[in-house]
């Protein structure tokens, strides 16, 4: 279902891209909202968002600067507060200043039930926690709840199409740093296969992969733990960022994303050091290899 060609309708609310966003898409009965924090009061009109659904705050953590995101989920009552009213109780939570924005999905026919947004809030969250490119506010894990296995499939597949909006309407909080490319765009296409790369300096010897992001060092590479006076302050910042993420022995304990091959070499090296050293199995670089992709 993935593979094919998707037709998403956007509704500028506000008539701006920074304002109010509707999202729709075709042939699936789900509705997704992306709401700026400063905009709450303007949808006390919207019916839909009376209703139960599930709900994303986004923002950025005071302490460490990382993306964060809380994810929960709101049950209709029978004042007609729903959703929105969720979200302004946590407008007035001082908590939950950080967060800026808020994405929603709930249903064009109002068909979520308990059980169903309990088990959308469960795996929302494992998708996201699974990703890590946001850091999850959750205190504690939803519950799943008790679905039959038709209903599970029902709702997989809601989840399928809410990664597209997700990741339309602008984070990509289900998306792994290292995608799998492992796919057929359409049947009887041969298969795309992602490209490894490899660095080898000194005590240094790291695997990466180009995305649509920037450039992934692959887990268990060895980063050099000295890092010269020359090392670029991206790659410093960098090194800063992701120390929890480099073992005492220098070993990645998970993949790192970073912007750009440049940024990764040094990031590996701890100097000065250009995006040539990365060569392809056959001992091409980068910029060779794609030039044969033009």
């Amino acid at each position: 279902m993935l593979d094919r060609g998707k037709s998403i309708n956007l509704y500028l609310m506000d008539g701006t891209a920074s304002g109010r966003i509707k999202c729709s898409l075709s042939n699936w009965t789900g509705v997704a909202y992306k709401i700026p924090r400063t905009e709450l009061d303007k949808c006390k009109d919207r019916e839909d968002l009376k209703q139960s659904g599930v709900y994303f705050l986004f923002g950025t953590s005071d302490q460490t600067g990382d993306n964060v995101v809380y994810i929960g989920q709101a049950g209709a009552r029978k004042n007609g507060e729903g959703i929105l009213f969720r979200l302004q109780e946590h407008k007035r939570n001082p908590d939950k200043d950080y967060w800026t924005e808020a994405i929603v999905f709930t249903t064009s026919n109002n068909s979520f039930g308990p059980t169903e947004i309990s088990f959308l809030e469960n795996r929302f969250c494992k998708l996201a926690l699974e990703a890590k490119r946001y850091s999850v506010k959750n205190g504690n894990d939803p519950t799943q709840g008790h679905i039959t296995e038709e209903k599970e499939s029902e709702l997989e597949e809601f989840i399928d199409y809410s990664k597209i909006v997700m990741g339309t309407l602008g984070h990509k909080v289900f998306e792994q740093i290292v995608p799998s490319y492992q796919n057929k765009t359409n049947a009887g296409d041969p298969m795309v296969v992602q490209e490894t790369f490899e660095l080898r300096q000194g005590a240094a010897s790291a695997k990466g992969q180009r995305t649509s992001d920037g450039f992934v060092v692959l887990r268990d590479s060895i980063v050099k733990l000295t890092v010269a006076p020359s090392c670029p302050k991206h790659a410093t910042s960098a090194r800063e960022l992701y120390s929890d993420s480099i073992g005492v022995d220098g070993r990645l304990l998970s993949d790192i994303l970073l912007r750009s091959p440049a940024e990764a070499a040094c990031f590996i090296t701890g100097t000065s050091i250009s995006s040539e050293i990365w060569k392809a199995r056959d001992g091409r670089t980068i910029k060779e290899v794609e030039r044969t992709e033009d």
